[in-house]
């Protein structure tokens, strides 16, 4: 096991910069997940880890040492790729052990190391089965006890589970948190999938165009995200946007406003374009305001499309005058859609005239020009009893 630490590490491939002076600290047996979307700089990042990438810039340490120059193999790491890239002409107890007898180990002591990693992943009985016989959850766990026997300080797993169908994929999730706890080793996992990285991680670190945008706890990432970057890839259903600009009393959106104190929001200022963010299941209807303790007032809204996803609805919006043949020409506008989630048995209908209501302490508010967050939440913890609504504050 061992620490790892990218102090200020970039990556130039001539004019495109993959990598843009990231530093990072993983401790000691932490699971640490890159997560962002293609071509974000996670797997980049993840190869200047292993050796198989030279930074243009900056450090590569594990444990104590330097090992910016090193040679992968001398890193003591081991990497799970996407593609499984097993030896077909191998039964499985020969592509576990064959690292081992490259590096001349004995043979009691490569079938103590083989059997030991067989019983971690539940490969007992397999071990003379060839790779074409086997499922690939099955393949994959081979990939990872041929990891596993190299006893590494670090493992890389370069979205390991991509290629596995999506029940799959839920179930090694499982076998991958298992066996983190088994082993306590460091681990340093991509992935594009954020649900992958949230159910997962110890933190999260969130790449977009090279930069690191935010590492942290997937809670953290989730309910106090850096800027609206973070906001709208952490969660599925993503984040609803919407612009305005700060007024005496608030917000003013085009289709409703917002009481705060525009004062205690530092680096802006009345004036000032802010976006305000909301989960979709932070987003209510009327006669449900008095189940949340800090509700905005009422807002005027439209149903447009229900869909029906089992254990809840998700209910497309639109605001004001907004139709859907707008929305078709412009589906990308923020200010005039949003999206709520609400329970199956929730009475609701395509096309029905509604009020909703968005609780004010999960409302998150961030500079427009810059995305940064400037707040999580909007209460106000001398605005009223719990359970009322702020039509009042808010006209």
């Amino acid at each position: 096991m061992a620490r790892v630490r990218l102090e200020n590490v970039t990556k130039r491939y001539e004019d495109v910069t993959a990598v843009d002076d990231v530093s990072l600290d993983i401790e000691d047996g932490e699971f640490v997940t890159f997560v962002g979307p293609s071509g974000c700089g996670k797997s980049t990042t993840m190869e200047t880890v292993a050796g198989l990438t030279k930074p243009t810039d900056g450090k590569v340490y594990i444990g104590d040492d330097d090992v910016t120059t090193l040679a992968p193999k001398d890193r003591g790491v081991a990497m799970v790729f996407q593609n499984i890239a097993l030896f077909p002409h191998m039964d499985v107890f020969e592509n576990i052990s064959f690292g081992l007898r490259l590096r001349k180990y004995d043979d009691e002591e490569i079938d103590r190391r083989v059997e030991q990693a067989a019983d971690i992943v539940q490969l007992e009985g397999m071990l003379e089965r060839m790779p074409d016989e086997m499922s690939g959850g099955q393949r994959q766990r081979v990939a990872i006890a041929r990891a596993i026997v190299r006893n590494p300080d670090v493992f890389l797993m370069d979205e390991p589970l991509a290629n596995l169908d999506a029940k799959l994929r839920v179930h090694m999730r499982t076998e991958l948190q298992r066996l983190h706890r088994q082993l306590g080793t460091t681990i340093i996992y991509v992935t594009h999938d954020q649900a992958e990285a949230m159910t997962m991680s110890d933190r999260i670190a969130v790449l977009n165009a090279g930069k690191l945008q935010q590492i942290a706890p997937p809670l953290e990432c989730y309910n106090e995200p850096a800027n609206r970057f973070v906001a709208g890839f952490i969660g599925s259903p993503s984040m609803n946007f919407v612009d305005g600009e700060l007024d005496e009393s608030g917000l003013q959106t085009p289709n409703f406003h917002i009481s705060l104190d525009s004062e205690t929001l530092s680096g802006v200022t009345v004036g000032d374009a802010v976006t305000l963010g909301v989960r979709p299941e932070d987003i209510h209807l009327s006669e449900f305001a008095d189940t949340i303790h800090h509700s905005t007032a009422p807002i005027d809204a439209r149903t447009d499309v229900l869909e029906p996803m089992g254990d809840e609805v998700f209910v497309y919006l639109l605001l004001a005058e907004t139709s859907s043949q707008s929305m078709a020409e412009d589906p990308t506008s923020s200010s005039d859609q949003l999206l709520m989630s609400v329970t199956p048995d929730t009475e609701v209908s395509v096309e029905q005239d509604v009020d909703i209501v968005l609780d004010r302490s999960k409302i998150h508010l961030f500079e427009t020009e810059t995305g940064d967050a400037l707040v999580h939440g909007l209460v106000d913890h001398s605005e009223r009893e719990p359970g009322t609504t702020t039509r009042e504050a808010d006209s």
